[in-house]
């Protein structure tokens, strides 16, 4: 797919599905810039791996000044946006009797209120433009729960209420709002699991594999791109069919 000379920002690009991203999007021809919360090196990393004019920012978004600089180096380099793809996220997992407010409260800060910030900050050229896509990374366990995710699956259900309200806001200006929802990929949780916890995960995935960044990656390439220009307020599950909606 060709995203050349698009301008992109992806939050928590530095690590995990949000990496992966970063390389298909700067691999499509897109301009990528990418935060990171503390761990400058990784972002590093990410970041040589790519060719063109790419960048890292820092951005805590937990913290309303942080996201507020982070955006304004964004524009500031780029002049414009043409797409958000709203990454970063934390767990912090907890049975809900043992739950405290402040286990719910920071999952609250970063998945939810802070992607809520950062897309209103984003918002400005792409009115002025009258064209943009927001991504927003949600999760198979926002629609079928999670035991100890009480705090982590209202966040990532708040998120797709979120983006359909504003795909009904933003449409007359061309800018459309989709959710990704992945189910189980590949990462160092993953990779820690026993023989046995692989062979339970993948009984319940009827593709029998469990998917990888590259296949969340491709879905958002896509809603970012011109053949999804008719697409707005909509979830693309990515999880194997082992959610059906």
């Amino acid at each position: 797919m060709n995203l050349q000379g698009l301008k992109i920002l992806v939050t928590g690009g530095s690590r995990g599905i949000g990496a992966g991203v970063v390389q298909q999007l700067a691999q499509s021809g897109a301009t990528v810039a990418f935060t990171y919360s503390s761990n400058k090196e990784s972002a590093e990393k990410i970041l040589e791996t790519l060719n063109g004019d790419h960048s890292i920012v820092q951005m805590n978004m937990e913290d309303e000044k942080s996201i507020e600089t982070g955006v304004a180096q964004v524009l500031e380099k780029f002049g414009t946006l043409d797409g958000l793809v709203n990454n970063a996220g934390i767990t912090n997992d907890q049975l809900i009797l043992r739950m405290g407010v402040d286990d719910f409260d920071r999952v609250y800060q970063v998945n939810l209120r802070g992607a809520f910030y950062c897309t209103k900050l984003c918002l400005r050229p792409m009115l002025k433009a009258r064209k943009g896509s927001l991504i927003h990374i949600s999760s198979v366990v926002g629609h079928t729960g999670n035991p100890g995710q009480a705090n982590y699956t209202a966040m990532k259900a708040g998120l797709e209420g979120f983006s359909r309200s504003i795909a009904l806001e933003l449409s007359s200006r061309n800018i459309r709002s989709n959710c990704v929802a992945p189910g189980f990929i590949e990462s160092d949780m993953t990779h820690a699991l026993t023989d046995d916890q692989k062979k339970l995960l993948l009984e319940r995935i009827p593709l029998g594999r469990i998917g990888t960044a590259q296949d969340v990656a491709n879905c958002v390439e896509f809603l970012l791109s011109d053949k999804s220009n008719y697409i707005t307020g909509q979830t693309l599950h990515v999880n194997g069919g082992m959610y059906l909606n």
